[in-house]
């Protein structure tokens, strides 16, 4: 049976129910499987008639295992999917020549994170009912994560859900669709703070063991593996629409906190031919500037066109570190806790080894509207502006042009309809189920950026 080890190596180690309902490692570190699953170049070649849901189906069960019947997942899959608004799930959109868009928001809150949080409801859901258990998530978005969290988990039995977010750092449009919720069990907090503050609460109150244990905490954040692990999913499906295993992939991820594009970096090591992950990135570079000079050094977030990537502390880096450092908890334990403010200098052959597998380079603002621009007077698509640094910034790195390159679009534009108007001139309209939200009563809660303010409230609502 797979088991899954805490990137720090202290914590014990779990199965995949127990990581699902734990989320962050007791010693503070990110579970990550002891594994990883392969598939043979011939059994990916069976694969490439799946659908989308029978593809998540075989793509996810051997990191499962037995903590869910294969009936069982195959239902929590095909009902996590079925709202999507596109009969492909995740459809593949042609830019030009060997450049295609994998378009990701058509789920109910339009954002990628809908694949992750769709599916970890419902596998929350299932466990806490089998168990007869209940349980308090609580989480930190930059823009998307806290509606796709919330719309994943509202009205569910057995669960309270606080999602704090940096206040007037999102979109309004980001912002009503978490607070307008009416659900019970749905809390949203707007701290006076940025989203690594509202990070590192929530870090530090899955940290405070005493708190943890008696509010029962679980984890919506990228940091639970049930979120990579379905994110690795639409890197396969989109590989195998273009020909994998026999021609090799280069994707192009628009990237914050390095969830999605590790999960690119999973599906390679299952097998997927990937030749290049590139890392995009606004003007709040770290992760660019780490690939490209091997010090990951923090230097403050200044608000973007792009805000769901305004983040300096990636928490998912710290999976690939490990798996960097040849899978050396008490490293990786030693190197979290020696950060001089947050600064990493990495030895060379780690740095080299990462540079195996990613490229990396940045799109600041100018060149986001830029980009949007080109690629609706070219193409007639509009893109938000995360998807447009994507484009960017994937155009830059992207040199052997005879592999396809993907850009994932992981968000809809109508979510940043300010930044796409200003670039194309074309207001976009939000999809007909979501126009209630523009008039609908907001519900939040603003606090300042304090750990013991938060757990005051959280404590005050049990």
């Amino acid at each position: 049976m797979i088991k899954y080890i805490s990137t720090r190596g202290q914590a014990p180690v779990l199965s995949f129910e127990e990581v699902v309902l734990a989320g962050l490692a007791s010693d503070g570190g990110l579970y990550v499987p002891d594994a990883i699953a392969q598939f043979s170049p011939h059994e990916l070649v069976s694969m490439a008639s799946l659908s989308y849901t029978e593809l998540a189906l075989r793509v996810m069960q051997p990191f499962i295992g037995d903590a869910i019947a294969e009936k069982d997942l195959r239902v929590l899959i095909e009902d996590a999917y079925k709202g999507f608004r596109h009969s492909a799930i995740a459809p593949l959109k042609q830019l030009g020549p060997n450049e295609f868009l994998l378009e990701l928001f058509h789920g109910p809150t339009l954002a990628f994170k809908d694949f992750a949080l769709q599916f970890l409801g419902r596998v929350l859901e299932y466990f806490l009912a089998r168990n007869k258990q209940s349980l308090t998530i609580i989480g930190a978005t930059s823009g998307d994560t806290g509606s796709a969290a919330i719309e994943g988990c509202r009205g569910r039995k057995n669960m309270r859900l606080f999602i704090l977010h940096p206040k007037g750092r999102v979109s309004d449009v980001q912002r009503r669709q978490m607070t307008t919720v009416p659900d019970a069990n749905v809390f949203n907090l707007a701290i006076e703070g940025t989203f690594d503050d509202c990070q590192d609460i929530v870090k530090a109150l899955f940290n405070d063991a005493a708190f943890r244990e008696k509010q029962k905490l679980t984890a919506v954040n990228s940091i639970n593996w049930a979120r990579i692990l379905a994110q690795v999913v639409y890197y396969f499906y989109a590989g195998l629409a273009l020909g994998a295993p026999a021609r090799r992939i280069s994707f192009s991820v628009p990237t914050g906190n390095f969830g999605d594009i590790y999960a690119g970096y999973i599906a390679k090591q299952m097998g997927l031919p990937i030749e290049k992950l590139i890392i995009a990135t606004n003007h709040n570079d770290i992760l660019a500037r780490g690939l490209k000079t091997g010090t990951y050094a923090p230097e403050g977030v200044t608000p973007s066109l792009s805000p769901s990537m305004d983040i300096q502390i990636s928490s998912n880096f710290e999976r690939l570190l490990f798996d960097a450092y040849g899978r050396d908890g008490a490293a990786i334990n030693a190197l979290m806790h020696a950060k001089n403010n947050r600064k990493i200098t990495l030895p060379p052959h780690v740095w080299e080894e990462l540079r195996k597998h990613f490229a990396a380079d940045s799109a600041d603002d100018n060149a986001t509207l830029a980009t949007i621009k080109s690629v609706y007077e070219t193409t007639g698509e509009l893109l938000d502006p995360h998807s447009a640094v994507g484009v960017a910034v994937g155009r830059k790195c992207h040199n052997n042009k005879a592999t396809p390159l993907v850009t994932l679009a992981t968000a809809h534009p109508a979510k940043f309809p300010d930044a796409v108007t200003k670039a194309s001139g074309v207001h976009p309209a939000l999809p007909p189920h979501l126009a209630h939200i523009m008039k609908d009563a907001e519900r939040m809660h603003t606090l300042p950026n304090s750990k013991d303010k938060v757990r005051e409230f959280i404590e005050s609502q049990s």
